[in-house]
């Protein structure tokens, strides 16, 4: 599996040059701290930021950490932060949810739209390879940097903080799981002042080409020494074949002679294609697919571009009888619209959307990252002890009130927790959101996470566990296949047999067609978060050990899509409070 998309044009990077960039990233890092928790001047900042939703129950928790947020004084000031959830029913995509975004920020501001600078940060989604940020959302995904602690919005804003300064009015299209880290020379700037629409390209092996967006430039001889140019694109290709980057000129040669190509990340469009874009969703109406924001969008741009992609589902996720007819429509509206393309040759691109990414970043094999950005071991936290600092240097806890008598695991994530005493968390696992009493051992490579429902009889906890690599997506038609679920890389019919229900017992929520680790009724809700989570740790032991333990008859079991649709954000953010206040009341001692 590839963790993170790092190269360079020459391709590899000297030490030169990542010296630069680590400096470059530290200079954004204090400008964006600078800007916290004072009022922007005009001019200075984003005029608003969007993240968007993908339901009603999403825009109030994101809205709630917000406002939670301004009132700690943790974001800029007086500047306009906007949730747009997409409308209920169809999915709809990045894409969909860039046309419905348009359209609330046009109701909303009217013409004055025209004269404003909009970041658009896409948050929607279930987070089902993190499920940690399932339920506040992966925008809010924290990371063991800055005083007060950073998560990925403020990371967003901070890598950007120089782009409002230098952009026309008009739309900066991001998403909320990756990171974009780069270096100009001094006397040069990243400037959005083009028409149409203007892209980040990221040197890449041609083999992350295939899963990116690839840019097909008017001069493909570049310059690999030159940090950042700017030029045309002749047309974009959307997860290309290598023979296809070849048969394009997608293609560069390095320094070196090795071969790369650009890939995407971030893109901006101006006020006119804004209104090209409402207009496309007046023509349309409601929409009823999947549109994606960069392989629909940016296939119709530039003069190489065919029609030809608007029939390809080849990487769509569920093909709707009218997504080919929609892209026709995107095509000839966005049809002679430029793309140019900013080319950042000592650049770095991660992402960070899944649990073995998540674990791979913070606290495993990437010490790139760590560096570049200044992450730390331990992060507003009371961690205290000397074999537990020591033991921390190969872990990461975050936001965590952890006694020094516990012990973190080498390459484990402890976030937004409370582990009382003799605690012991194995080898690269993931506690998120956990009270766990004292003397619990928890086994190595597992993922754990409590949320707070509300139910019938009032409010409890849920405490999911799973495997580091289990595939909470993957999904079958029937009770007979349960076999090729696998829940703690056993079979979920072995792990059922040990907690003494049966096949028929099992319960789906939603879909029972589509039987998933995500849909699936295994996890009790119990009175109070510790309980809860010691709770659904002995079911652990129990497959781990090949012992059965018999849940009571009365044990009402959730799945974890049923968990967060019955979430109850203020309790579960009522508990992040309470940490928080003890953190800081302990470390301004």
């Amino acid at each position: 599996m590839l963790f993170y998309h790092f190269s360079s044009a020459k391709p590899t990077m000297d030490e030169g040059h990542n010296k630069q960039l680590k400096i470059a990233t530290r200079q954004k890092l204090l400008k964006f701290d600078d800007l916290r928790g004072r009022e922007v001047k005009p001019g200075e900042f984003w005029d608003v930021v969007v993240v968007t939703a993908v339901d009603e129950s999403q825009k109030d928790a994101y809205e709630l950490q917000i406002k939670e947020k301004i009132q700690r004084k943790q974001l800029p000031l007086g500047i306009d932060f906007k949730v747009v959830s997409d409308p209920p029913g169809f999915k709809i995509g990045n894409g969909g949810s860039t046309l419905y975004t348009l359209k609330h920020l046009c109701d909303v501001y009217g013409t004055l739209l025209n004269k404003l600078r909009v970041l658009l940060i896409h948050a929607g989604g279930l987070s089902q390879r993190l499920p940690s940020a399932s339920a506040l959302g992966k925008i809010f995904t924290a990371l063991p940097l800055g005083n007060p602690l950073y998560q990925m919005l403020e990371l967003k804003l901070a890598m950007y903080v120089d782009f409002p300064s230098n952009m026309k009015p008009g739309v900066l299209v991001t998403c909320a799981d990756d990171i974009e880290l780069y270096s100009v020379a001094e006397d040069q700037r990243i400037s959005f002042d083009k028409p149409g629409f203007t892209a980040l390209g990221h040197p890449s092996p041609l083999s992350i080409g295939t899963t990116h967006g690839v840019f097909v430039l008017e001069s493909p001889e570049t310059s690999p020494h030159a940090e950042m140019q700017t030029t045309s694109c002749v047309r974009f290709l959307h997860k290309p074949s290598v023979d296809k980057m070849r048969d394009t000129g997608a293609v560069c040669n390095g320094a070196s002679g090795k071969e790369f190509v650009y890939t995407d990340s971030t893109y901006y469009f101006d006020v006119q294609t804004s209104k090209s874009l409402l207009d496309l969703l007046r023509e349309v109406g409601p929409l009823e697919c999947e549109i994606d924001a960069y392989g629909d969008f940016l296939q119709a741009l530039g003069p190489g571009a065919s029609a030809d992609y608007t029939r390809n589902t080849a990487n769509v996720t569920k093909d709707e009888g009218n997504l080919v007819g929609i892209r026709n429509k995107i095509f000839h509206v966005l049809r002679g619209t430029s793309l140019n393309v900013i080319l950042l040759n000592n650049s770095k691109f991660y992402h960070i959307g899944t649990t073995s990414e998540y674990l791979f970043h913070l606290a495993q094999e990437d010490t790139a990252l760590r560096n570049e950005l200044g992450l730390v071991s331990s992060a507003f936290s009371l961690h205290n002890g000397e074999e537990n600092q020591q033991r921390a240097a190969s872990c990461c806890v975050m936001y965590s009130v952890v006694d020094p008598s516990c012990s973190v695991g080498t390459g484990s994530v402890v976030e937004f927790c409370r582990l009382e005493v003799g605690v012991r968390i194995g080898k690269g696992s993931v506690l998120s959101s956990c009270w766990v009493g004292p003397g619990v051992s928890v086994p190595d490579s597992v993922f754990m996470h409590s949320l707070c429902v509300s139910h019938m009889h009032g409010i409890g906890y849920v405490t999911v566990v799973f495997g580091i690599n289990d595939d909470l997506k993957c999904s079958v038609d029937n009770c007979a296949d349960l076999r090729a679920l696998k829940l703690f890389g056993l079979s979920l019919a072995n792990c059922l047999s040990h907690w003494g229900i049966d096949d028929e017992g099992l319960h789906f929520s939603g879909d029972a067609s589509c039987r998933s680790l995500w849909n699936a009724c295994l996890f009790p809700i119990c009175s109070d978060q510790k309980t809860s989570f010691s709770e659904s740790l002995e079911m652990l032991h129990a497959v781990l050990n090949d012992t059965t333990l018999t849940l009571p008859k009365d044990a009402q079991l959730m799945s974890m899509q049923q968990a967060l649709q019955s979430k109850n954000l203020k309790e579960m953010l009522k508990f992040r409070t309470g940490l928080f206040d003890e953190i800081t009341q302990k470390l301004s001692q």
